[in-house]
């Protein structure tokens, strides 16, 4: 029987088995779907098992998507240009990497009929994800891309490859950086950040002042509302979390491992939230 993973650290919150579980039980696709909590040296022997045709596929969350490239054999375009792979495969004896992110970013956009056409976004957060979010927004058309993280190198170093390795000429070509606090003027404020995977957590950024008509994004979709989603919602703007984000980019994994585009439904969406 086919074995499938999802790969992350930490991974308890996924509910990537669940999804991928009730996908194949739909489509009777005899095969299971686990999740595995690594660490960075269990990254090629992982791969291995992969290239041994012990497992089938995984996919990768936080913090491996880039650090997992050096093990593959080949990417895609859009996981090349972003450096950054959630789903690998195998494919004719050469284990592939590919990104279905930044599809899932625009598809969850566009279902919640939000026109990012000359918005400015103001993006938290510089690893994992966040290079598929920008690939995504300049093919939005954006005006603006502001952003900020903790530790200021890590978004400057992510500024200077998205400018000079992401964005094609003739395109967005402007990410501005600002220190962790400052508060740009923004349409649209994105949690890229882990921050919100535990409730405990907050972000600890003061958005009083930005008035209304705002929409505030998180990556996270468990849990279902952050703290930062909260902020968004008592201060009289729209919110959404990341689980359609999580369903496309899982659809687009899925129809890669088997040939088969899934259904996404409210019966889907009704048994992810029970």
């Amino acid at each position: 029987m086919n074995k499938f993973l999802v790969i992350g650290n930490p991974i308890d919150h996924s509910l990537s088995p669940k999804l991928h579980n009730y996908w194949m039980k739909k489509n009777n696709i005899k095969a299971t779907y686990e999740k595995e909590k690594l660490d960075s040296h269990n990254l090629q022997n992982f791969i291995l098992k992969i290239r041994n045709k012990n497992i089938s596929g995984a996919n990768v969350t936080v913090p491996f998507k880039k650090e997992v490239i050096p093990h593959l054999d080949k990417l895609t375009p859009v996981a090349e240009a972003t450096q950054s792979v959630n789903t690998i495969l195998l494919d004719n004896d050469k284990i592939m990497g590919h990104n279905t992110d930044i599809s899932g970013f625009e598809n969850a956009i566009k279902f919640t009929k939000y026109d990012l056409t000359k918005k400015k976004v103001f993006l938290l957060g510089s690893g994992g994800v966040v290079p598929s979010i920008i690939f995504a927004l300049n093919k939005m058309k954006v005006s603006s891309i502001t952003l900020s993280n903790r530790t200021k190198k890590k978004a400057e170093e992510l500024q200077k490859f998205s400018n000079e390795k992401m964005l094609k000429k003739n395109t967005l070509n402007l990410i501005r950086v600002v220190n962790w606090g400052v508060i740009p003027e923004f349409d649209m404020v994105i949690n890229a950040t882990s921050v919100g995977l535990n409730n405990d957590q907050k972000l600890d950024l003061d958005f009083s002042n930005i008035g209304k008509n705002k929409f505030f994004y998180d990556v996270t979709y468990n849990p279902k509302e952050t703290k930062f989603l909260r902020t968004g919602k008592d201060l009289g703007n729209q919110t959404e979390n990341g689980k359609k984000m999580f369903i496309y980019q899982a659809a687009e994994a899925f129809k890669i491992w088997h040939n088969i585009k899934p259904k996404i439904n409210k019966e889907l969406i009704e048994f992810l939230d029970q």
